[in-house]
């Protein structure tokens, strides 16, 4: 199983009552992150047995506690085979839904991919250029396009997302959109940095682009021949932009050249 979960029942003794017994409390763990709860239940502290997470003796005290305790135990298991059942990942945010009758949130995949976008803005001139920014704004209308293409929908719950969904949007990109070998690679890569964002929170369980391959083909670059370039040196522009632009380019240009000879 991806996601086991362990169950842990213990006293916590720092909240002994005035008869000197101490509550029971269960701790559910998955993947490290804890669940407590109390089981309503208290216990002479001597008559715990820690390692079995149970009451000591076969007393009508202890048959009734750890009558309940395994009551508890199958209730949290029932949940697990439920999330199974339903296909639902088996994560801590899942579980505790199910678990306290809470239905769990839809995530959508555009406001996830609007909100890393949002965030690259923030940072755009710290830690992002913007040419950054534009490339990601780019893939997130690549990527509702693809959507509405498709499936005829606004949005889609991302575990629905699958192979078969990345396949699809890099043919989509390459057919309707007309992209070149590398761009599509390229949308299909921001594509993928939401995926993993999904994955380090949790909201995912695998990892969809485990199976897909996609390789970048080395473009080779012609430089200007000599005339190009005497042709530019002697171009006349009617703006200082372009005449800026061309200078540039110019240089550039001369640099690859002098390279390659």
């Amino acid at each position: 199983m991806d996601n086991p979960i362990s169950i842990l029942f213990y006293l916590k003794r720092v909240k002994v009552n005035a008869q000197g017994l101490v509550p029971i409390f269960q701790r559910i763990t998955i993947n490290g992150r804890r669940l407590d709860n109390s089981t309503g239940k208290f216990v002479d502290p001597d008559k715990w047995h820690s390692e079995m997470s149970k009451m000591r003796g076969t007393s009508e005290e202890a048959r009734s506690i750890n009558g309940h305790l395994d009551d508890l135990k199958s209730k949290i298991l029932n949940v697990e085979k439920n999330l199974i059942k339903k296909d639902i990942p088996v994560n801590f945010e899942s579980f505790k839904n199910e678990l306290t009758g809470k239905k769990e949130r839809e995530r959508m995949l555009i406001p996830i991919f609007q909100e890393h976008n949002r965030k690259i803005k923030e940072l755009v001139g710290q830690e992002y250029a913007p040419g950054t920014l534009e490339r990601y704004e780019t893939s997130l209308k690549h990527t509702k396009d693809f959507i509405s293409w498709k499936y005829n929908i606004t949005d889609i719950n991302i575990e629905k997302i699958d192979h078969s969904f990345i396949t699809e949007y890099e043919f989509y990109l390459r057919s309707e959109r007309k992209c070149a070998n590398n761009t599509a690679v390229k949308y299909i890569k921001n594509f993928h940095k939401i995926i993993n964002q999904c994955l380090a929170n949790g909201w995912l369980n695998k990892d969809l682009f485990a199976n897909y391959k996609a390789k970048v083909k080395e473009v080779i670059r012609e430089f200007l021949s000599e005339a190009e370039i005497e042709q530019m040196i002697n171009k006349e522009f009617v703006s200082e932009r372009l005449s800026s632009f061309a200078i540039y380019s110019f240089l550039a240009a001369l640099q690859a050249w002098h390279i390659s000879m």
